[in-house]
């Protein structure tokens, strides 16, 4: 059964389109890895999914409920089937980790102050941050503050875990750590997963299956596997990071529109 259904959606901002007719679909239970460069449009892709932003043309179901035209009144219980982890965790500097964690408990349920302390520490503690609860975000490491980011993000039970660039900007010890994590959480909660990467080692690792969004459309969709087995030239160069292939580099793409760079030498060339 599909948990997540996208049909030709399309997204242009200031007459640039970023999604281009993106169909894509989502097994209940699995973990799907979106790929693709930087920029391409997998988060604009995935906040499409909860509302925060909405498409110029095309379907979007969860659950079998088409939310495309749905009023913030009604996509609010929608809403509640989603955890959301950004890609820079997204914590309030002014709250402790406790009440990031327990933000949504205290603004959305109407739970007692002891049951919402209680849920804090057992999501804190799944995600190996136990005792934590009094620390400010200044005293946490980046790879510190995700993990408390993933700890609010399933503090309400969502059915559907949301994770943006979750590896970013981490050092691979620690990416490998949030990898592990992600995968015991989908397996703990029994939550549907995608997770948006440009991280290929972290594809591999947590991925069910890899969709690869370029140039507003997904291109690509296959088991790791299948993904490792393709003979798509986009995909290959992507999933190997070489240079040189059909994808057009920065590089690239400064000599078409600069005609004759490529013979250019340096300032201080030959002085060596």
């Amino acid at each position: 059964m599909d948990k997540i259904e996208l049909h030709d959606v399309w997204k242009s901002f200031g007459g640039k389109a970023v999604l281009r007719g993106v169909d894509l679909s989502v097994r209940e239970g699995e973990m799907l890895v979106v790929i693709g460069r930087s920029g391409c449009g997998k988060s604009v892709m995935l906040k499409h999914l909860v509302g925060l932003i909405r498409s110029d043309k095309g379907s979007i179901f969860v659950d079998g409920e088409e939310i495309t035209g749905y009023s913030e009144k009604n996509l609010y219980p929608v809403r509640r089937k989603f955890g959301f982890l950004f890609q820079g965790a997204a914590l309030l500097d002014s709250l402790t980790v406790a009440e990031n964690v327990g933000l949504g408990l205290m603004e959305l349920t109407h739970r007692s102050i002891d049951d919402i302390r209680t849920i804090v520490s057992e999501k804190l503690a799944l995600v190996g941050m136990a005792g934590t609860g009094d620390m400010m975000p200044s005293d946490l490491s980046g790879g510190m503050k995700k993990r408390v980011g993933l700890a609010r993000a399933i503090a309400m039970n969502p059915e559907i875990v949301l994770y943006d660039e979750p590896t970013t900007g981490l050092d691979p010890i620690m990416a490998d750590s949030i990898n592990q994590l992600i995968i015991s959480l989908k397996n703990a909660l029994n939550i549907t997963s995608i997770v948006v990467t440009h991280d290929m080692t972290s594809a591999r690792k947590v991925g069910d299956r890899v969709a690869m969004l370029f140039e507003g459309r997904i291109i690509f969709i296959g088991t790791i596997d299948e993904l490792n087995g393709t003979d798509d030239p986009y995909v290959r160069q992507f999933v190997e990071g070489r240079a040189e292939g059909p994808i057009a580099t920065g590089a690239e793409q400064l000599e078409k529109y600069t005609p004759g760079m490529k013979g250019l030498q340096p300032d201080n060339a030959g002085l060596e």
